[in-house]
């Protein structure tokens, strides 16, 4: 059972929908996303994209910005690209109907947020992800070329590997020819072959309990590569979102923007008083590692469970007007932002490390290529700057198109790749082996591989992640495929892929902050 295609993408986000529709008009695409085609990271983005438009701002500010953000680990060659190149992309934006908030003399409202110099932030009040993907998926739906498959997930890259041949890590003549992908409501696993095969499947936030992503986001890509033998980076910086709503008990965390910050709300304890200028001169706007490492701080030496960010002060219309959604998530719950603080905590929210591309989005595995929070552009360094990963992606998304288009009808699909072998496997007889070693996963993180680390904490947790493993993996081999089955084990692997990354880095910096190593600061304010 096979389906061939010019262009296979896997994931629905920003970066697989803009790809998808700038390859459009030269082959055959399938878009193959294990949910609904628009339940991704992206529609969870409130804040916004960043990008010079207007003076004072100008390029060299924001790649400066960016690369104190990312304490030293960015590679310039990129940030500069992505700058530069960022206005012709909202510019493409604009044209498949994305809507940007305008004032009223016609000009894109911008916002302003932690790290950055200037007002650069385009946003559609606090909902912008919902609004990009609400356009991409119109556009992706009519464009007669895409063929989408929801529910649909993806299993294992198809490579040389599944002809009978050797292949092992970092050798350079891997390549891809499509994925092996379960119909999730069917159980039947499908050969999707394709010339070209682009990776969006976003983050991988539910690797720790608490987090801002929704409960799609399970490294999937990620741990694809790896077992595909190409090459992951940069896996322990784990961004955690300083202020996400604190209410027990709500998966996924919802995200408090960090634009109410850079609209003037502050952090306090619960007591009320300011902290964060004891941290950064700059306060509620420092950039997220810091702010993060602050409030987890404040928390275990005071043995509380959340501060507040209080927004009392601010100008009642302008937050009705900038931040509905959260006034509204707020009310549901009983606070009045205009009365009472919000209860905000850090969860895990971004990861800037996943598959290593070059500057056009190219993989280790050739014809295989990687956009969006799976991939590891060079862009973020040890932290992301507030809104760049939207911009990472469109920009990725189109100079991976372009890459591709100049090489895709060269290639060729091998006529011997086999069909999906699971003769010997049967249905699981008990859920509860899968849900268990999820929940104990998710708790190894969070309490030995969170905003702060030590080595013992580290090697406790690879000690305790063996065994889930050694289970999920006696599970996988004799159980037919599931998806709860599939993101388990996928999870699994970037849990241990982010400890052994940290574990390898010697010194802390960034998002990587671990008390046995010294504290390497090379920022400039």
């Amino acid at each position: 059972m096979e389906k061939r295609f010019d262009f296979l993408v896997i994931g629905s986000g920003i970066a697989g929908l803009s790809f998808a529709l700038k390859v459009a008009g030269h082959g055959k695409v399938a878009v193959v996303c294990k949910g609904q085609l628009d339940e991704t990271n992206t529609a969870y983005a409130q804040g916004g994209i960043a990008s010079v438009m207007y003076p004072p701002d100008n390029f060299e500010k924001h790649i400066h910005d960016t690369l104190v953000c990312g304490d030293g680990l960015c590679d310039e060659k990129v940030v500069r690209m992505v700058v530069e190149e960022a206005p012709a992309q909202i510019k493409q934006l604009m044209e498949w109907g994305v809507n940007f908030d305008k004032k009223d003399d016609g000009t894109i409202d911008l916002a302003k947020e932690g790290g950055h110099s200037e007002h650069r932030i385009l946003h559609h009040k606090d909902s912008t992800g919902r609004e990009i993907q609400r356009a991409l998926c119109q556009k992706v739906r009519e464009h007669k070329n895409i063929q989408v498959f929801e529910h649909h997930f993806a299993v294992d890259l198809i490579t040389q590997h599944h002809l009978g041949m050797l292949v092992k890590s970092h050798h350079t003549n891997i390549e891809c020819y499509g994925a092996y992908v379960l119909d999730i409501p069917t159980g039947k696993v499908y050969k999707f072959l394709a010339k070209i095969v682009l990776i969006a499947t976003g983050g991988s936030g539910n690797v720790y309990y608490s987090t801002t992503n929704p409960a799609v986001a399970t490294g999937d890509g990620i741990a694809m590569v790896y077992r595909a033998k190409g090459v992951i980076e940069d896996m322990e910086f784990m961004q955690f979102h300083p202020t996400s709503l604190y209410n027990p008990g709500e998966r996924p965390s919802f995200l408090i923007t960090e634009a109410l910050r850079g609209a003037g709300a502050i952090l306090r304890t619960q007591d009320g008083k300011e902290f964060m200028h004891k941290y950064d001169p700059r306060g509620s706007l420092a950039t997220r590692d810091i702010v993060a490492r602050a409030i987890d701080n404040e928390m275990k030496i005071r043995g509380d469970e959340y501060v507040y960010l209080d927004a009392r002060h601010l100008n009642k219309e302008e937050v009705m007007t900038h931040f509905p959604t959260i006034y509204q998530k707020c009310k549901s719950v009983g606070i009045d932002i205009f009365k009472e603080m919000i209860p905000v905590v850090p969860a895990a929210h971004f990861l800037c490390g996943g598959i290593k591309t070059d500057i056009n989005g190219r993989s280790w595995i050739n014809r295989l290529y990687a956009a969006g929070e799976a991939a590891c552009t060079g862009l973020h360094g040890a932290n992301r700057l507030a809104s760049n990963s939207l911009l990472e992606a469109i920009v990725f998304a189109e100079r991976a198109s372009r890459d591709a288009l100049q090489h895709f009808r060269s290639y060729a699909i091998p006529s011997e790749i086999p069909e999906w072998n699971d003769s010997g496997t049967t249905y699981p007889e008990e859920m509860v082996l899968i849900t268990q070693n999820m929940k104990e996963m998710q708790s190894i993180m969070t309490s030995y591989v969170g905003i702060v680390r030590s080595d013992l904490r580290l090697k406790r947790a690879m000690n305790r992640l063996s065994i889930i493993f050694e289970e999920t993996e006696e599970l996988y081999k004799k159980t037919k495929l599931s998806k709860a089955l599939c993101e388990l084990r996928n999870l699994i692997t970037v849990c241990y892929l982010i400890i052994k990354s940290a574990q390898q880095r010697r010194e802390s910096v960034g998002l990587h902050y671990n008390v046995d190593c010294p504290h390497r600061r090379i920022k400039k304010e």
